[in-house]
């Protein structure tokens, strides 16, 4: 589920430009995940169960570009 608003502004804002942007909470996504990361959902809670199908991802850039 995407972010509604400018919570994704407001997310960087706070913890700085994403390593990546996972669109679906999916076994990659979770797998991502590392001890010491910082996650931000849009809906969901890093319990939840992925989902059996898989989402594309977006790396993005040191610099915040794409």
């Amino acid at each position: 589920m995407a972010f509604r608003g400018d919570e994704y502004t407001r997310a960087v804002r706070v913890f700085g430009t994403p390593d990546f942007i996972h669109f679906g909470w999916d076994r990659w996504a979770q797998a991502e995940v590392m001890p010491g990361d910082t996650a931000v959902f849009a809906r969901g809670t890093f319990e939840d169960e992925p989902s059996t199908y898989g989402f594309p991802d977006l790396r993005e850039a040191a610099d915040g570009s794409r």
